[in-house]
């Protein structure tokens, strides 16, 4: 069958992409589409439409669609309004985002550039914290808070399918005995000793579901795909047919989900537009256009300190280990220094009373 494209929309930043990856991906959908908006720090003066989707912001220049910017939510650190002086619209309110990607942090402005006072923080906020809080809709968890009261806690949109006691997880020497929850979004497995000893994996990072060989015989093996981690999970119960329609059953649910995945809550969607004809409402040929090449794009929207150096680790002859870089004017006798050094100081301020 053929597997669901690899989720790149929300976890990384990209510019000046082709016009095929502005495109929405199949489970992505348009909360909210604004025109006209400004890009302050790379595109000062000009037009352009930002929508902002349940995994992205993409904003797209008015004069050629090639000039664009593609933020996934996952590397965002900071949201704000923030007062910016621009070309167009001298001192207005503007959308502030820091956001890092491998390693290197950037900071981008959206200013709206409508007559109407259009607050792009308070619209894009509760997008953000939607995402956040909807990981599991699209990330591997081991370890988190699944039940209540011994019972599945499902996602908003999610629904059960089956709930399977006896199914072991060889995840182990020994291999551990739980229970199997098969639901529309996931499979989930917890541990029957321990319920904070559990996993689940959305089918979005499912590879293959098959039956093979393992030491304990027979066995269900899920394979993860390499974006969270390429793992081979193993699973098995008794009979070998209970073991073959629950594969079969996974296969089915597997193939539904990639018509249609869900990677969150579903939003409402919303257009705030000047009463103007938008120049980017236009034919999806007209998407196809190859990059531009504007030279250095990235200079553009770097901050001041852009690497972060910290997280490179440095060796320390004094430890004889690797840790992360000290803050500038830190030592490590300062982080381990609680007390004050000077023994008066400490008899001016006294614990007891």
């Amino acid at each position: 069958m053929d597997k669901l494209d690899a989720l790149w929309q929300d976890n990384i930043i990209r510019f000046d992409v082709g016009g095929r990856d502005l495109i929405l991906r199949a489970g992505e959908t348009l909360i909210e589409k604004l025109y006209p908006v400004e890009d302050t720090k790379g595109n000062s003066g000009g037009k352009g439409t930002l929508r902002i989707t349940n995994l992205r912001l993409i904003w797209v220049a008015e004069n050629t669609q090639r000039i664009n910017l593609s933020i996934g939510y996952s590397c965002v650190m900071n949201i704000n309004n923030k007062s910016t002086e621009s070309i167009s619209r001298g001192f207005s309110e503007s959308l502030h985002i820091i956001a890092r990607s491998f390693g290197t942090r950037y900071e981008f402005i959206f200013t709206p550039l409508t007559k109407r006072n259009v607050q792009l923080f308070a619209i894009l906020l509760p997008v953000y914290k939607a995402y956040d809080s909807s990981r599991l809709y699209r990330e591997l968890k081991l370890r988190a808070c699944l039940l209540e009261n011994m019972k599945l806690i499902l996602l908003p949109g999610e629904r059960k399918y089956d709930e399977l006691d006896g199914v072991w997880s060889l995840t182990t020497d020994q291999g551990n005995l739980g229970r199997l929850y098969i639901t529309s979004i996931r499979v989930v497995w917890t541990s029957s000793v321990s319920a904070n000893l559990n996993i689940s994996l959305p089918y979005l990072h499912v590879n293959s579901i098959k039956i093979q060989n393992s030491k304990f015989g027979k066995a269900l093996a899920i394979e993860t795909s390499k974006q969270c981690g390429g793992y081979l999970l193993g699973f098995r119960t008794d009979p070998i047919d209970k073991l073959t329609d629950i594969q079969k059953q996974l296969i089915s649910l597997w193939q539904l989900y990639n018509k249609n995945p869900i990677f969150g809550e579903e939003l409402s969607h919303e257009e705030h537009e000047d009463p103007v004809d938008n120049p980017q409402d236009e034919t999806d040929d007209d998407l196809q256009e190859a990059p531009v090449d504007r030279g250095d794009v990235l200079s553009y929207y770097l901050t001041e300190n852009s690497k972060d150096t910290r997280d490179r680790p440095i060796y320390s002859e004094e430890l004889g280990v690797a840790i992360e870089s000290l803050p500038e004017g830190y030592t490590l006798e300062d982080l381990w220094t609680i007390f004050p050094k000077n023994n008066e100081t400490m008899r001016e301020n006294p614990i007891h009373p």
